[in-house]
């Protein structure tokens, strides 16, 4: 991988120089803004996706909505896996951020001293994708864009080589899926158990599915019951 560094005559570094050169035609506020959405902002989004995706699980409050839930709890944390599976790959490729081996680059950000493969932000950003597309579809397209446009920023920015990035996309989504099933093993009976609990049963399904599906229908019950004490009176 340093070798790719190195080199300015391989399709990794030439197509890092033509997405960066936009950021030179581009006017500097523009610049700005890039810089932070890539940097923090498409971090927030995909935390604000997971929790938008968990309301709207919670107020249609389907039959599976445990399951669901547990996909969106499994998201940041195989994000949080993700990271922590990327340090000794880190380490172990130390390939230079691009910025120190090639001239001409506009650097957007500064106090990037860490080594480049594999991109933290691509694989949190791919990793919550890929748990908010198990949970729901229609949200994890739209978590999987975001973690596209990350990818496009980082490399935009100066920070990362398009292998980087391909590098997290790869790590984020084979950490979320392959060990997805453990987790839904896990996650699923504990949301069943929260979901079933006076306390906690909001967090799974809005309380008016809480109350339909448990005190409404053993109230319907207690009168149909005395309906029929009444009828053999």
């Amino acid at each position: 991988m340093a070798g790719l560094a190195e080199s300015g005559s391989n399709p990794d570094v030439d197509l890092l120089y033509d997405i960066n050169g936009l950021a030179k035609d581009a006017p500097h506020w523009f610049d700005r803004i890039v810089s932070f959405v890539g940097e923090y902002g498409l971090l927030l989004a995909m935390v604000l996706l997971v929790v938008w995706c968990w309301w709207s699980v919670r107020r249609r409050g389907d039959e599976d909505a445990a399951s669901s839930v547990a996909a969106l709890v499994w998201a940041p944390v195989a994000a949080a896996l993700a990271v922590l599976v990327n340090v000794p790959i880190r380490g172990f490729v130390e390939r230079p951020r691009p910025f120190r081996t090639h001239d001409g680059l506009d650097v957007l950000v500064s106090g990037k001293t860490d080594f480049s493969f594999v991109s933290d932000h691509a694989t949190i950003t791919m990793a919550m994708a890929v748990g908010v597309f198990v949970a729901n579809r229609k949200f994890g397209v739209v978590g999987i864009g975001l973690a596209l446009l990350e990818g496009f920023c980082r490399v935009y920015m100066g920070v990362h080589y398009p292998t980087d990035v391909v590098g997290g996309f790869a790590l984020g989504t084979a950490v979320a899926l392959l060990l997805s099933p453990v987790a839904m093993l896990l996650l699923t009976p504990v949301m069943k158990a929260v979901e079933g609990s006076a306390w906690g049963g909001w967090m799974v399904r809005a309380r008016a599915d809480v109350g339909q599906g448990a005190l409404i229908p053993g109230a319907r019950k207690e009168a149909a019951g005395a309906e029929e004490r009444d009828l053999a009176a």
